[in-house]
């Protein structure tokens, strides 16, 4: 069926901030004099910072994970986010998309206010009509499926005229626990594509607005 609505990933799926992201946590760490566990690579990217700052130290506690979360916010949100790189094709498909009359919505593990930071200095804003993190609900969402169906409730979505579309296998979670059709962005980060249906893997994000073209309009019955 035809989308009403289609709710998108940022990393990885409309975006590519590995370059900036890793450099901000590059800082934080040595700000903090932290040695990284793990390689500081772009499989990183994706989970929420707290994550993904544990899986850097090997550590769980608080007090440091706060002081490092501090010091990446304050590198990414001066400078960090302006080093964004948008994937080939986006732009056109988002226009294309909203030309169509389709309400687009962002969904995103990333903290809202930098993921408002890069909609803005990318002339992107006015393209959607909802916004959310993990962090934009009170108190936090604790995952993104949860996030997917307090979108839904509040933009009043129909689960069968709304798509979903992501790179990962979380985002794909997302959408099948909340009954939304699904797209794999397979130039993104993750796994989506992963027993994804063959008609439901994306090579490149005009492809989705070819998608959507097609498919076909709901059509009702008349009425007595």
């Amino acid at each position: 069926m035809s989308p009403r609505a289609i709710l998108f990933d940022f990393d990885g799926t409309l975006i590519d901030s590995a370059a900036s992201v890793l450099a901000s946590l590059d800082h934080a760490l040595k700000r903090s004099n932290v040695t990284p566990v793990v390689t500081l690579d772009r499989a990183l990217i994706g989970p929420p910072l707290r994550k993904t700052l544990a899986t850097l130290t090997g550590s769980d506690d608080a007090a440091l994970l706060d002081i490092l979360a501090q010091a990446f916010r304050d590198d990414y949100d001066t400078r960090g986010y302006t080093r964004t790189e948008v994937y080939a094709g986006v732009p056109e498909m988002l226009q294309g998309l909203q030309t169509q009359g389709i309400a687009l919505h962002i969904v995103t593990n990333k903290r809202l206010a930098a993921t408002r930071r890069i909609l803005d200095h990318l002339g992107w804003t006015a393209w959607f009509a909802g916004i959310y993190a993990l962090d934009a609900l009170e108190p936090a969402a604790p995952n993104k499926p949860h996030l997917v169906a307090e979108v839904l409730r509040r933009e009043r979505l129909p689960a069968a005229t709304t798509w979903m579309v992501g790179d990962s296998a979380e985002d794909r979670r997302s959408a099948e626990t909340n009954a939304l059709r699904f797209f794999a962005a397979t130039w993104g980060y993750g796994a989506a594509a992963d027993d994804a249906e063959d008609d439901r893997s994306l090579t490149a994000p005009l492809e989705l607005l070819q998608a959507a073209r097609r498919a076909p309009t709901a059509t009702h019955a008349p009425s007595d």
